[in-house]
């Protein structure tokens, strides 16, 4: 049997007074996926503990079954995403210029997230490239618009804090250790070295001719760097050893691919449109026809991007636009008696307040040869809490899914010298000549 799992990311949501009360999940009219979850076995599912809002990449890697204190951090993740090569020790940043405003001392962020030409941010990053202080140095290299990587050489370590504050209005933060951390001398060099990389950066950008124009037209200037989620390569198992799976990653962006890389999963080639729906579709078409895969993980961020406009209807009308896509699934997936659908996503996303995402559970839903079939016809977040699954947590996902694919292996066996949950393990024949 094979899995086919698909995670709309930031799908849960919270009760909004415009749409009386319900998410936008249960304001949305989604037949296919209500379908499914009347054919299935349905519950809720977090990632890690309920209440707490997860990133993408850390819902992901726990949902995949690691545990949290092997997690690398987003920005070697991204790294990996974007094709860096990643010499050991090496830590790397999250990093972005933005518009700051000197107040009582303290640089306070203006505007987050500035709409510049591609060209304009480049000369600006171009002369923040390269730092070195006590033996560390440290490289801007720039991605996307305003947003690059940090990259730190030299005996740095990634235990350190962010410098962003996210929120406009807020100061920007000085590096610290991490607690616990603070007498680890190649920690406190880190931090030192990037608070002087952050004052020297805004020396530097706050008086080049293209700040200095911009300020005489009115215009927030790109004056400050923030930096946020350091991370550092960490030893791990790949996917397929720690579940006995053959994975392909169907997904797009360097967050996606990088975490792909990361579990050692193939990475499909598939592209993003304005089409969602159709995307999806090609998703899961390719998913079926990807024979040599026996776990094929489908990522859309098409709910996610809808919630962080702040607009629950929108969410709404991408959420109904998504549920046509599961139309394939009914009538080519389902049927198939060798396949496991499991239908989740990663975290919720709040389509009003303050939060970038929210704590709340999410939907799952699970369909194949061995699910239980329990009594819920609705695919959301209040229905499915009446699902046979009941409360589903961090790893408990892969162990489930490994159970209803009849590969689980009997706890207490013990086929090989790292102990598996999947059965056969990776087991050594006796030999008797």
């Amino acid at each position: 049997m094979r899995c086919i799992l698909v995670v709309l990311d930031g799908l849960g949501d919270r009760g909004h007074a415009s749409l009386r009360g319900r998410t936008p999940l249960q304001a949305a009219r989604t037949p296919n996926l209500d379908r499914l979850a009347a054919r299935g076995m349905t519950g809720l599912y977090h990632a890690h503990r309920q209440g707490i809002a997860l990133p993408s990449e850390i819902a992901h890697f726990l949902m995949f079954g690691y545990a949290l204190e092997d997690f690398p951090g987003r920005g070697y993740i991204e790294a990996v995403g974007e094709g860096l090569a990643a010499a050991p020790g090496d830590v790397f940043l999250l990093a972005r210029i933005f518009c700051v405003r000197e107040r009582d001392e303290r640089l306070v962020l203006e505007v987050e997230d500035p709409k510049v030409e591609e060209a304009l941010c480049r000369r600006l990053q171009e002369e923040i490239r390269v730092y070195e202080q006590d033996g560390i140095t440290v490289e801007f290299i720039p991605t996307r618009g305003i947003q690059g990587l940090l990259v730190l050489k030299g005996g740095a370590l990634a235990a350190i804090t962010d410098s962003n504050p996210i929120t406009e209005g807020r100061p920007l933060m000085q590096v610290l250790p991490h607690a616990g951390r603070e007498a680890d001398p190649a920690v406190r060099r880190t931090a030192a070295v990037l608070n002087g990389y952050l004052a020297w950066s805004h020396q530097v950008l706050s008086r080049h001719p293209v700040n200095l124009g911009r300020e005489r037209q009115g215009l927030p200037p790109l004056n400050a760097v923030g930096l946020q989620r350091a991370g550092q390569a960490q030893d791990q198992p790949t996917f397929a050893e720690k579940w006995g799976l053959t994975p392909l990653a169907l997904a797009t962006g360097p967050l996606y691919g990088g975490l792909a890389r990361v579990f050692g999963m193939r990475l499909g080639n598939v592209s993003d449109t304005d089409r969602p729906d159709l995307d999806l579709e090609s998703r899961l078409r390719q998913a079926q026809a990807a024979s040599d895969y026996d776990f094929v993980y489908i990522h859309t961020k098409a709910p996610d991007v809808a919630a962080h406009t702040k607009d629950p209807r929108h969410k709404q009308r991408v959420i109904e636009a998504l549920d046509r896509a599961f139309a394939y699934a009914l009538a080519e997936i389902v049927p198939d008696q060798d396949l496991l659908l499991v239908v989740t996503a990663d975290h919720s996303t709040n389509s009003a307040g303050a939060m970038i995402h929210s704590g709340e559970s999410v939907p799952l839903l699970m369909l194949g040869r061995y699910t239980r079939l329990d009594a819920v016809t609705r695919f959301d977040e209040v229905s499915c809490a009446a699902g046979a699954l009941g409360p589903v947590r961090g790893g408990e996902l892969m162990y489930l899914i490994l159970n209803f694919l009849d590969r689980g292996k009997l706890f207490g066996l013990r086929d090989a010298p790292v102990d598996q949950p999947f059965s056969p393990g990776p087991y050594t024949p006796l030999k008797i000549r």
